[in-house]
């Protein structure tokens, strides 16, 4: 009934009856031709006010869709009049234009998004009362947090965390510590302001400077190292020269004094080679890079440091490591730097009844390859994981301070990093990473 009502048939049948019951009514004198006359007249002003009131109805409902965010609605094109139809085709064409739209609009913003998860920088978006819009990827590697949607959450890493969050305005920049599962990560952050909908966001990046911090360190020490090797070589040298020639000379007959200069030249050169050593820190050659498979490397570290040791206690294994993974590096000083841990965790074992060194090797979310290095000897106390990579820090009665500080200089030349895991509340294994991307 509603489409032969709405149909343009029924209009022409309406128009005739009412023509005709006019021509009647004024013809003869019938009272029914005058009633009916009205009764077709009433029919037809409904009939016009349907057809003006159902596009306005119809402009209603799409209104109501846009505001609700609906798309789905879709309005009748067929057995309706050619003005009706023409109405509703325009009102599909704007729900189709803004369906358009709106998908142009979510596809735009996933796009922003995998650019943000691209990034080495971490971005959170922070709104009123602490609530969290939205973090890229970088920005919880760097907290070590897997998900980030208010700022209370960022107490699991310390307690002023998240009124430092709370209090950051536009325009702020500083820094901060965060303990994590990496260890310790100095994140440099600056604060930007947008209003968006009414609502003041604030937008937080993070940059990760330890490595801009490690290589300012490094260089004050290479610079200190160069001056401190250069003075006492100058200082040395002559020394050392002058106490041989003074041993050759005829005229040294005194027992003390001949036994003097041989103290002295001895000193010297032990002193001269000692200085030598610290040189290693400030010559180091440049990276040769080449591919090679990681797990025969490793394997082929694992036997070189067996072979070594003299504590039959330890087993040295190879825990897991893709088959496939291959990287680019320097073999050769990789090599030095895996050696150098090794032989530092098989004297850590010295004393340990049944020690263990575990290796293990993996790529990780950043594509960068990971060597990990566990044993299970004694627990390395906070103060010395601080001081453990300031060259001359040793804690061995015969070291000399140079064996991780170098360690970490070669990975900072061949690209990558060198950390101490902080030590986990499950286990006390001691764990040192190197990270090369």
């Amino acid at each position: 009934m509603k489409r032969i009502f709405n149909s343009f048939f029924f209009l022409q049948i309406v128009i005739l009856l009412f023509c005709a019951s006019a021509i009647f009514c004024f013809v003869t004198d019938y009272l029914w031709c005058g009633v009916l006359f009205v009764l077709l007249t009433l029919c037809f002003i409904a009939y016009l006010y349907r057809i003006y009131r159902q596009p306005v109805k119809n402009i209603s409902f799409l209104l109501d869709a846009i505001e609700n965010d609906d798309s789905a609605i879709c309005f009748s094109e067929t057995n309706q009049l050619h003005y009706s139809a023409q109405v509703n085709k325009m009102l599909n064409r704007i729900t189709q234009i803004l369906y358009t739209n709106k998908q142009n609009i979510v596809q735009r913003e996933k796009y922003y998004e995998l650019i943000l998860d691209f990034v080495d920088i971490g971005i959170i978006v922070l709104g009123q009362k602490g609530i969290v819009y939205q973090t890229n990827k970088a920005a919880l590697r760097l907290l070590g947090l897997p998900v980030l949607t208010h700022t209370s959450q960022l107490r699991i890493l310390s307690d002023t965390l998240t009124d430092q969050f709370d209090q950051l305005r536009p325009d702020n920049q500083f820094q901060i510590d965060i303990a994590n599962q990496q260890g310790t990560v100095h994140l440099a952050l600056r604060v930007s302001g947008v209003i968006l909908k009414n609502e003041e966001l604030r937008i937080v990046s993070l940059n990760n400077i330890n490595r801009e911090l490690d290589e300012r360190e490094i260089d004050a020490w290479l610079k200190l190292t160069r001056v401190l090797t250069h003075e006492i070589m100058n200082s040395l040298t002559p020394v050392t020269s002058i106490s041989e020639t003074l041993l050759t000379l005829p005229d040294v007959v005194s027992r003390e004094m001949k036994q003097g200069l041989e103290t002295i030249c001895s000193t010297g050169k032990g002193l001269i080679n000692f200085v030598n050593s610290y040189r290693q820190l400030t010559h180091i050659p440049q990276p040769n890079p080449s591919l090679f498979d990681v797990q025969p490397f490793l394997e082929r570290m694992i036997h070189l440091a067996s072979h070594h040791a003299d504590n039959h206690n330890v087993t040295i294994t190879l825990t897991h490591v893709d088959a496939e993974l291959m990287l680019y590096a320097d073999e050769q000083l990789l090599g030095q730097v895996v050696t150098n841990l090794l032989t530092n965790a098989l004297q850590a074992l010295e004393t340990q009844v049944e020690g263990e060194i575990k290796l293990q090797a993996y790529c990780d979310d950043q594509q960068g390859v990971v060597i990990e290095i566990i044993n299970n000897g004694p627990k390395i106390n906070t103060d010395e994981a601080n001081q453990i990579f300031v060259p001359f820090f040793t804690t061995k009665a015969n070291g000399c301070g140079i064996g991780l500080s170098l360690s970490r200089q070669i990975m900072r030349q061949c690209g990558g990093t060198l950390i101490l895991m902080p030590y986990k509340k499950s286990d006390a294994w001691t764990t040192f990473l190197l990270r090369i991307r």
